[in-house]
């Protein structure tokens, strides 16, 4: 889900050049967090009196993402990466011929100087990535989102290039991902494509809007919008012949679980439905179990910490202007998150980097929508044969709290074919794991288990029409 989770994310650039120099090209560098040294690569094209760039972080396989502004002035480069999370600032020094600035993400500030040229990167597979060539059908596809004016693309996997078979669509997780839902070194979703598609399923998986080879703004995009780009890949799988529609499912992992939901109750050609560590409580209690469960220092007081949260979201989702909420939640973080930071010994420049991330991220348009979103209102209303599996040891979405929401809007709406599972051992992104922690997902080498991937075939066979 949306949290301080995913520890580099990251974008790119679109430049405005006040001077004559061209800065179109390569640019790299590495910068370090913690013990971990991490690579970043912009590639910068020139487009006319403006430029464009896409960003890449080979260290933790993630390519593709696109901020949503960038300038260049009087040797000044601002990368507004708002949309995607972060901030890039840094000044040309013409001796060293490089950029030397500071990366922000998440309220975490780490040095970076970009410098000119391309480098080669070993990419290194994990063991269960697949080797072409492959036993089947593999196609790049595009799609539309007419009513919002974007293109999607993505990878459909067939099991062969003649017939007609059921597919799935995979939906990812909350941030910017890939079509693979690259994370951590990880690429989850091409694992289980390549699974389902071995054992006689489709697989359709697509770069998330504003992503990869997607169009559109992904920072201004809600869940509902979200599941509007999943209505446009079932409306483009009725269009082929080599697709059985009567046997179209959606398989949702992390947020992409809520999202399944909302785009199934608006469409008469969801065949079943699998959830991967999905929540079946709201966003707000959800966020709330989140603040103290993943948050990174100490607190005195839980009571009071979890009453100044409740109070932050009231005053995100209130009825009144965006400046009348930036305002008062401004005020709010000052009084309650400043002096627990202080008396932590957190520098100055720290608290206000925090503080300013916690607003932008609360003032963004999937925030406001996410925090009053309750999955269990349209699990409810799910009359298609439902799968729901969490990993016991998942630090993100709590399986016992979410399965048990989940199956209790199941039953209020009186789904007669479902199944919820418990995995255990298994982590958010179902690897077999020894904390669930998120710092343990890039050291695992499985991305993801083969007792999750054989309840996920089993299932989905076994409920084809």
């Amino acid at each position: 889900m949306k949290t301080l989770t995913i520890i580099i994310l990251l974008n790119l650039l679109a430049i405005t050049s006040a001077r004559s120099q061209d800065i179109s090209g390569h640019w790299n560098g590495t910068t370090k967090r913690g013990d971990k040294e991490i690579t970043f690569v912009f590639n910068i094209k020139q487009e006319n009196a403006t430029y464009s760039t896409t960003m890449d972080v080979p260290t933790f396989r993630i390519a593709g993402i696109k901020p949503s502004a960038t300038t260049f002035t009087n040797g000044k480069l601002i990368i507004d990466g708002s949309n995607v999370g972060m901030n890039y600032t840094g000044v040309f020094n013409t001796e060293a011929q490089q950029f030397e600035g500071i990366y922000k993400e998440g309220g975490i500030e780490m040095v970076l100087n970009l410098k000119k040229g391309t480098i080669k990167i070993e990419d290194s597979k994990r063991p269960q990535e697949p080797v072409k060539p492959y036993p089947y059908y593999e196609e790049e596809v595009i799609f539309k989102n007419n009513e919002a004016n974007i293109t999607l693309a993505g990878t459909l996997t067939l099991p062969n290039k003649n017939g007609k078979f059921p597919v799935v669509i995979l939906i990812s997780g909350s941030g910017p991902q890939d079509r693979d839902e690259s994370f951590m070194g990880h690429k989850p979703f091409l694992v289980l494509s390549d699974y389902l598609t071995r054992q006689g399923i489709g697989v359709l998986r697509f770069d998330d809007r504003g992503v990869g080879e997607s169009t559109g703004n992904f920072g201004k995009a809600t869940t509902e919008d979200f599941s509007k780009d999943v209505l446009s890949a079932i409306a483009y799988l009725k269009t082929r012949n080599d697709v059985d529609i009567k046997n179209i499912g959606l398989i949702g992992h992390s947020e992409g679980g809520i999202i399944a939901p909302l785009a199934a109750n608006n469409s008469k050609d969801v065949a079943f439905m699998v959830l991967l560590a999905s929540t079946g409580i709201s966003g707000t209690e959800l966020s709330v179990m989140q603040s103290k469960t993943l948050r990174e220092f100490p607190v005195k007081d839980e009571v009071a910490y979890e009453k100044n949260t409740r109070k932050a979201i009231a005053i995100v989702i209130s009825n009144k202007s965006k400046t009348e909420i930036k305002i008062e939640l401004t005020t709010h973080y000052n009084e309650f998150l400043r002096p627990i930071l202080t008396s932590l010994n957190v520098p100055e420049k720290n608290i206000n980097a925090f503080i300013e991330n916690q607003l932008k991220t609360s003032l963004q348009p999937w925030s406001r929508y996410f925090l009053q979103y309750n999955p269990a209102d349209e699990i409810e209303k799910l009359q298609i044969p439902v799968l729901s599996l969490n990993g016991s040891k998942d630090t993100q979405v709590n399986a016992k709290i979410n399965q048990e929401a989940i199956r209790q809007a199941l039953i209020k709406g009186q789904n007669k074919n479902y199944k919820i599972v418990e995995l255990e051992n298994l982590n958010h992104f179902f690897q077999e794991c020894e904390t669930g922690k998120m710092d343990e997902y890039r050291k695992i080498e499985q991305t993801f288990s083969p007792i999750a991937l054989n309840e996920i075939k089993n299932w989905v066979i076994e409920h084809l029409k």
